[in-house]
């Protein structure tokens, strides 16, 4: 990796650091939403992750889900098969509830999450005694993009999303000026993550205040690069996907910022979402694996050593923004322990989360 790379990741490394040493801001009646994600130090002594060392490991590892959390699992496959090039590790795009289908009936070795596993999935694992280790992997950001050619939309709050994406404005909220006064009298085209997405879920969750409830008359996609196409080439669209998409296509695309209701319009950044300013559509992003392959197949500890500890560095590579470093330590040491099930409960999208202070409560 380059030394520019590493001196980035060092760089947002150490304003974790610093944002989990600040004072935490006196929250206000207008408040939306909580914090998303809160960084912190982990006051105790966690074991160094040791390198595997190249030997003979060879086989396949199976992975779908996600397509948000796809770019990350496939940078790190890639490094991975260079030093161990006998394991193939074929990554599928059907999209979080898609991907926890397969993964639930046994298809996948692991499954790439956007967000927690949700009740329907476990009862799902449960039928097929499939048991898994959660992971957490990295943050996002949703970006909410238009077309290039709008120049009236800067910022929108989250009342105005809401007042777009709930079930109730579908065939209603159709004209940009409906969803605020001095937008002009344009048709509105929405385009969005698929319902099988863990994207999905979370922008519902977040914005309309329920996962999965949202007016049905958008054009979706478990593939944001569609999605990319279709904002590109509508002067009327307002879409939303993972922050590194939009990062991949800057030039075809025009980022709006987000106002959660204290007059701050704040627009999606590493360093917005590592402060937690970003809200709330800031989030955490997980691998699960299948506990009885671990047995069965050696391939996939040393996959998921290399992954950990690789993790920080090929996650901003691809535009996403690393954990902190004890946060991928507690997760290597849960994988060492095999502890199964979800730290989410099985709740599904959950805004306003600590993962260090979860982890570190597990792990005591």
């Amino acid at each position: 990796m380059s030394k520019v790379r590493s001196i980035l990741f060092m760089a947002v490394a150490f304003s974790l650091v610093l944002a989990a040493c600040a004072p935490a801001a006196t929250p206000t009646p207008e408040k939306v939403v909580e914090k998303v994600v809160e960084t912190q130090i982990v006051e105790k002594v966690v074991e160094t992750i040791i390198t595997p060392t190249p030997g003979p490991v060879e086989g396949t590892i199976l992975v779908d889900g996600s397509s948000t959390v796809a770019p990350i699992t496939m940078a790190v496959a890639e490094e991975f098969q260079k030093q161990y090039p006998d394991v193939r590790v074929p990554v599928g795009i059907s999209g979080t509830g898609g991907g926890f289908k397969k993964f639930c009936n046994g298809e996948t070795d692991i499954s790439n999450a956007s967000r927690p596993i949700k009740e329907s999935e476990v009862e799902l694992c449960q039928k097929n005694g499939i048991e898994y280790i959660e992971l957490p992997v990295a943050f996002d950001g949703l970006a909410v993009m238009v077309n290039p050619s709008n120049e009236f939309v800067s910022c929108l709050t989250v009342e105005e999303l809401k007042k777009v994406w709930e079930p109730a404005a579908e065939g209603v909220i159709t004209n940009w000026n409906q969803v605020r006064p001095d937008f002009p009298n344009l048709p509105l085209s929405l385009y969005g993550a698929g319902v099988d997405s863990g994207t999905y879920d979370y922008f519902t969750q977040a914005i309309v205040g329920k996962e999965g409830e949202s007016r049905g008359d958008f054009l979706p996609s478990e593939d944001d690069n569609v999605l990319v196409q279709g904002i590109a080439g509508d002067p009327n669209a307002l879409g939303f996907f993972g922050l590194a998409y939009y990062e991949e296509n800057k030039d075809k695309l025009k980022l709006v910022a987000i106002d959660a209701g204290d007059g701050n319009c704040v627009p999606p950044t590493i360093e917005t979402v590592v402060n937690g300013t970003y809200q709330p559509l800031s989030r955490p992003l997980f691998i699960y694996v299948n506990r009885q392959r671990v047995d069965q197949k050696d391939e996939i500890s040393t996959f998921i050593a290399f992954y950990l500890q690789n993790a920080g560095e090929l996650v901003l590579d691809v535009g996403y923004i690393p954990l902190t470093p004890e946060i991928y330590q507690l997760a290597q040491q849960r994988y060492d322990k095999r502890i199964t099930g979800s730290i989410f409960a099985g709740l599904g999208s959950t805004v306003g989360v600590s993962l260090t202070d979860l982890l570190i409560k597990e792990s005591q």
